[in-house]
């Protein structure tokens, strides 16, 4: 028989085959968004610290990726003869085929979901943490967007992968594209022209959406945004004046701002913190130094929570903060984790975000603060820290020390009590680790109370009012640093020796 290349084009004008061109978008686009949301929602599931619920998401995942979509389709559409109430929506083949689809993606968008969960930094979670945002704010503004651009060129080959897969509906007697084709050629038995119209129309389908999505991925891609340029001159003019603290002597006789009563902690059995006592008054400054492993960074983590203690109590202002056995969200903690701003070794900016988006995020989420206030007081706080021209950068545009000097002025938009600074120099290259020091330096001027862990020897003893040394989980001496200069054979005074060789 000869090709009919006559009947093929006149197939491209066959109103049918749009209408099921049609109803296939329809179906394809209800698949995947609900394979989407609800794939997130199970992604989640499955790394919840609660054991059953990470088990039945597992289960979910195990069963609906084992079955074969074609006997999940003939099984939900037959369902109204096990459960009859169901009949009055499964009779429909449209809604049968999209409930059968979707609960079937849902399981293998799940784990790309899962795979780009897994992809964001912890230290995303902890940054969000440390800025008071609940579980539930974090996933939403920070874990989330990340997650979903590194997850999105999968989840578009997903779509892609659906497009084609409702061709099985039409073993429900839904008159999809496939269907359509069927139908004629049985009637003419031209298969082969048939078929290659059917062909092209899920062609033509994956080419729009694949154009569609190259440019959703474009868009969202902010390596390819070149920010818009700042006059910082003209923006300076407008700007709130912040008004500096004042470094006052700190009295002996003050009341503690900030108390570590016999501090715990253990991992895996091995002790990192024994027993740390440390009380810290208004405008102090302590500098916390030891060798690698001494419990430093642990001390600073387990103040503000990001570690939980196996003994022992935090106060902060006066009022209890954390105690061993607390549960996360426990009331003190969270009305009072803005009180304590924590400046993180690794930064930890957020890459979706811009500079300014990055200080604006927070405190917008806790104040009762009018947005455009709001922003003139964190461009303010960038001038402070002299990134004011840079704020519609994104992280990724910065240096290593513009990063962290971004990270210093978002803890300080939240006016927190006390500052933790954990190593903040330590990822920086040796020529951007004074800009970062200048900076924590000016903020000594103005009475901030600050607890400092760094191995800058020259630093910590210059700024310090006291200087603390650990060892062995242990606090081995804490004093100003005049009085530990004088201690000259003691083990702290070869560390600091071996420090400014290394």
């Amino acid at each position: 028989m000869q090709f009919d290349w006559h009947y093929l084009f006149s197939l491209f004008t066959f109103a049918d085959f749009w209408h099921a061109s049609w109803l296939v978008v329809q179906l394809s686009l209800l698949t995947w968004v609900g394979g989407v949301v609800l794939g997130l929602g199970l992604a989640f599931a499955r790394q919840s610290p609660r054991r059953w619920v990470s088990q039945a998401a597992a289960v979910y995942i195990w069963l609906f990726r084992s079955l074969p979509l074609l006997v999940l389709l003939i099984f939900i559409f037959n369902l109204p003869q096990m459960i009859p109430a169901s009949g009055a929506l499964l009779s429909s083949p449209f809604i049968a085929g999209a409930i059968a689809l979707i609960l079937s993606e849902t399981a293998y968008i799940a784990e790309i979901h899962r795979g780009g969960l897994i992809s964001v930094q912890r230290g995303q979670y902890e940054a969000g943490k440390a800025l008071g945002l609940g579980n539930g704010q974090i996933r939403l503004k920070i874990i989330i967007p990340q997650a979903l651009r590194i997850s999105l060129p999968t989840l578009v080959n997903e779509f892609i992968t659906i497009v084609k897969m409702t061709s099985l509906v039409s073993v429900i007697s839904l008159s999809e594209i496939l269907m359509v084709g069927e139908r004629l050629y049985t009637e003419n038995f031209k298969v082969m022209e048939t078929l290659l119209a059917v062909a092209c129309y899920y062609v033509l389908i994956v080419t729009l959406f694949e154009r569609l999505f190259s440019w959703l991925e474009k868009s969202l891609d902010i390596q390819r945004r070149q920010p818009a340029m700042i006059d910082a001159e003209q923006v300076r003019a407008t700007l709130p004046a912040l008004v500096p603290g004042t470094r006052r002597s700190v009295s002996p006789s003050a009341k503690p701002i900030l108390e570590l009563s016999d501090i715990h902690k253990a991992f895996n059995g091995k002790t990192v913190l024994n027993g740390i006592n440390l009380a810290v008054r208004p405008g102090e400054i302590i500098s916390i130094i030891g060798p690698s492993g001494s419990g430093k960074t642990t001390l600073i983590r387990t103040i503000n929570g990001l570690e939980t203690l196996d003994g022992g109590t935090v106060r902060l202002l006066g009022n209890d903060f954390i105690e061993a056995g607390q549960a996360e969200n426990a009331l003190a903690w969270r009305s009072n984790i803005t009180k304590l701003g924590m400046v993180f070794q690794g930064f930890n900016l957020f890459p979706h975000k811009t500079v300014l988006e990055n200080l604006m995020l927070a405190p917008h989420l806790h104040f009762e603060e009018q947005r455009e206030s709001l922003k003139q007081r964190c461009l303010a706080m960038l001038d402070k820290v002299g990134m004011l021209e840079h704020a519609n950068k994104y992280p990724h545009q910065l240096s290593g020390g513009q990063q962290q000097r971004v990270a210093i002025a978002r803890t300080l938009v939240m006016r927190p009590s006390v500052v933790l600074f954990d190593e903040p120099t330590s990822a920086l290259d040796p020529e951007r680790v004074s800009e970062v020091l200048d900076v924590i330096a000016r903020l000594a001027q103005e009475g901030i109370t600050m607890l400092i862990v760094t191995h800058e020897m020259k630093f910590a003893f210059t700024i310090s009012d006291r200087v603390v040394f650990m060892e062995h989980g242990n606090i081995e001496v804490d004093a100003a640093p005049s009085a530990i200069l004088q201690m000259r054979e003691h083990r702290i005074n070869r560390f600091i020796q071996d420090m400014a060789t290394a």
